[in-house]
């Protein structure tokens, strides 16, 4: 089939690109920048370089195509205007749905994200928990994915929502982080590390995407793109260490120092466009739970992840240790 990946430069999209492209489809990438395309078939691919709120390029985008994963957004950066979340993450996903249906486009997946959710109170969240988004980037998400299920109402056009959990893999350095810290002879860790974390690795994710795209119990519905454990952040940190062949010795310091820290970082930084030495979201990884289940996946889906935490986080330190990042 023909596809249109957006936000194919990203590591999600990238990795999902390939992915289709191995599977025999007709991959058009859409990315704002051509140079930071990671896929090593990039070639192969009829790249679109635009960005994501130019509609008439966003028409060329969609001519003759089958399925839309609509993968790109505005993550967190400093100094961008709130208003250019809503630009990209809320009214860019509105003209897609209406371009891509006019197009005569057969399917078309979201992506969201389950931070619309915050912190996870009475562990595990199903796709029905309460929303309690905590930031401009999680608000317009979930303003994002309420106008493509909104316009399926309307419309009966077939689209679907997935809501990934933190993602990590080959790729990814958001995560390498907590390797250096598991990598201390003592890790420090904010609170007392028994929130519940479940990360989703990216060749996972990408499964559930290609998975909502072709079965017809995803109309219309969403979906948890988490991995197959919710275990503690001690534990996380005990398996990365043990991986790395370090001792598991923590300590574990107050958060609220921290917190506040990071609350007042963010007042004095962001409105003069600078990056904050801290944040509170990087606080907040220490405190809030999340933990979701899969279970709608595996049954409406037939999702099947193949990559626990003692593979995935295995995979992804050998990763590291040949990038000569650890």
């Amino acid at each position: 089939m023909k596809v249109l990946v957006t936000g194919a430069s990203g590591f999600t999209g990238s990795v999902l690109a390939e992915k289709l492209l191995e599977q025999g489809h007709e991959v058009r990438a859409f990315v704002r920048n051509k140079s930071k395309m990671k896929s090593p078939n990039a070639h192969r691919m009829e790249v679109i370089e635009s960005d994501i709120t130019d509609t008439e390029a966003m028409k060329r985008a969609v001519e003759g195509i089958e399925i839309v994963y609509h993968i790109a957004a505005l993550f967190r950066q400093a100094g961008v205007p709130d208003q250019v979340y809503w630009d990209v993450n809320v009214t860019a996903t509105e003209n897609l749905l209406k371009l891509s249906h006019e197009a005569g486009v057969k399917r078309f997946v979201h992506c969201s994200t389950v931070g619309v959710h915050g912190h996870i109170e009475n562990p595990p969240a199903d796709e029905n928990y309460r929303f309690s988004p905590g930031d401009i980037y999680q608000i317009t998400k979930l303003a994002g994915e309420q106008k493509a299920l909104d316009y399926y109402k309307e419309t009966g056009f077939p689209v679907s929502v997935v809501r990934p959990g933190p993602i990590y893999g080959v790729g990814d350095l958001r995560l390498l982080k907590l390797f250096k810290l598991a990598a201390k002879s003592v890790t420090p860790i904010l609170g007392d590390g028994n929130i519940f974390f479940n990360m989703v690795y990216v060749e996972d994710l990408a499964d559930i995407f290609i998975l909502a795209s072709q079965k017809e119990e995803a109309i219309g519905q969403v979906f948890l793109g988490a991995g197959p454990e919710n275990m503690r952040l001690n534990d996380i940190v005990d398996t990365i260490a043990g991986i790395l062949n370090k001792p598991k010795r923590k300590i574990h310091l107050p958060a609220a120092p921290f917190q506040l820290a990071g609350d007042l970082c963010e007042k004095v930084c962001i409105p003069l466009g600078i990056e904050p030495p801290i944040y509170r979201r990087r606080v907040d990884f220490f405190t809030k739970s999340r933990s979701f289940t899969i279970e709608k996946s595996r049954r409406l889906l037939g999702y099947d992840p193949k990559f626990n935490y003692a593979r995935g986080l295995a995979v992804t330190a050998e990763w590291y240790k040949e990038q000569h990042l650890l």
